[in-house]
């Protein structure tokens, strides 16, 4: 059943989760200080008073607290998710409850999921967004092929995902961005903590919920070496498993060789995995002529945004059955069959619940701050921004006290004979 009260400003899976949700979202706060602080330090001088965003990010419990620390610091939001099986239903179903537009429910159709985009942008023509929270790019996508004539009203987009920031990169290749994007992906705070950090986590939570899978012993294949996969390595091989990674980029490779791991094609690791596990932002990574090489029963998984890195679209072509949810078996002309998670979108959201409280605090945070960074200046030149190194800094002291960790100050003749500049980030008063 779906919750449909669009006139109200929703679309939810069951509005009666709400009080589940409730429960959820307040644990989750006492693991995400970043926000509880923002919250504490900035809700009376609301500095984004004025601002409508428009977010399409996973709604999980994690986001939910996201929200409400966003429109306690005074702005008015609307919300989709970003995956069609990322919804935590009760997250979504309590900030519906709070009267905060959202459209989101876990195992969206593809038409579904372009509907909720759509929601998101347009309030019965009252309502256009002047900032935009994406998570791969495709509301911002959307808001440039269909709704060109507003995006002069946009301050700019704030962007958490490697597939979103390739997706800008062409689209400002090609002369067709039109808006100015915060480029959170690419924090160090990001891409440690919720990358390696929180990926390394909850890919082992999406497995084990997924097939209560013995990793130990196994042959992983991690399509890519970023932070993401970097994470991804390193837990399957603390489990016991033997790794093997692919690379496109000499660097990455070198690396993934010196961490200790073995490096080659697909075409030669597709018939030695167990386990496959892509984590690049990009597509068609395993495809028709590496099934046919894999070993019966093998694991197909995606660490990345979207579904595009493993063909479904080829494996559709098959039959299949469903083992439970978000897990199917398919057969293969060979007489072999491959098991697919989650659709071929994110694991560790399709069959689990994502990444930490904490390391979404962190990711979090960053997000806040850039927004309102990116609000102070009204308007920003057309093309891809890195967040200042200072709001960095500070989101990670924001999280050291949670840990219980105290840091050195250096002494001014140890700044004046390194010559390092003492940054500091100072929040709005």
């Amino acid at each position: 059943m779906i919750a449909d009260s669009t006139s109200r400003g929703y679309k939810v899976r069951n509005l009666f989760l709400s009080d589940s949700g409730k429960l959820q979202i307040k644990l989750s706060e006492t693991q995400m200080p970043g926000l509880m602080t923002l919250r504490e330090k900035l809700s009376k001088i609301k500095p984004l008073r004025g601002a409508n965003i428009a977010g399409c990010l996973n709604m999980t419990t994690q986001t939910a607290v996201f929200i409400e620390t966003l429109v306690m610091l005074g702005a008015n939001v609307r919300w989709c998710s970003s995956n069609a099986l990322s919804t935590q239903d009760q997250a979504a179903a309590y900030i519906a409850s709070q009267d905060i537009p959202v459209f989101a429910w876990k195992g969206q159709s593809h038409d579904e999921f372009l509907w909720c985009l759509k929601q998101t942008l347009f309030d019965k023509g009252q309502w256009w967004p002047n900032m935009f929270i994406d998570d791969g790019g495709e509301l911002v996508e959307l808001a440039h092929e269909h709704y060109f004539q507003h995006l002069h009203k946009v301050v700019g987009v704030c962007e958490e995902t490697t597939s979103g920031i390739m997706k800008y990169q062409r689209m400002l290749k090609h002369d067709l961005l039109k808006l100015a994007v915060f480029d959170v992906n690419n924090t160090l705070t990001k891409s440690y903590f919720d990358n390696i950090y929180g990926c390394r986590e909850s890919l082992i939570d999406g497995l084990k919920q997924g097939l209560n899978l013995m990793i130990a012993g196994k042959v992983a294949v991690v399509c890519a070496y970023g932070y993401v996969g970097q994470g991804c390595a390193e837990i399957l091989k603390s489990y016991g498993a033997r790794v093997i990674v692919t690379e496109v980029n000499p660097i990455h490779a070198l690396k993934a060789v010196m961490d200790g791991f073995t490096v080659t094609t697909m075409n030669e690791a597709a018939s030695l995995g167990d386990i496959f596990i892509t984590a690049t932002g990009n597509v068609d990574i395993i495809r028709e002529e590496h099934f046919a090489k894999m070993k019966d029963g093998a694991v197909l998984c995606n660490m990345g945004h979207g579904d595009q890195e493993v063909d479904v679209a080829c494996l559709r072509k098959y039959p299949s059955q469903s083992i439970r949810p978000y897990v199917e078996q398919i057969f293969l002309p060979n007489g072999k069959s491959v098991i697919l998670l989650a659709e071929g979108n994110d694991v560790n959201l399709g069959c689990s619940n994502g990444n930490s409280d904490f390391a979404m605090s962190i990711s979090f945070t960053n997000q806040t701050l850039a927004l309102i960074e990116m609000w102070r200046q009204e308007k920003l030149e057309v093309g891809i921004h890195a967040i200042p190194k200072e709001i960095d800094r500070f989101v990670a002291e924001l999280h050291l006290e949670k840990l219980g960790v105290k840091l050195e100050t250096l002494t001014e003749r140890q700044i004046e004979y390194s010559g390092i500049d003492v940054m500091s980030y100072r929040l709005p008063a």
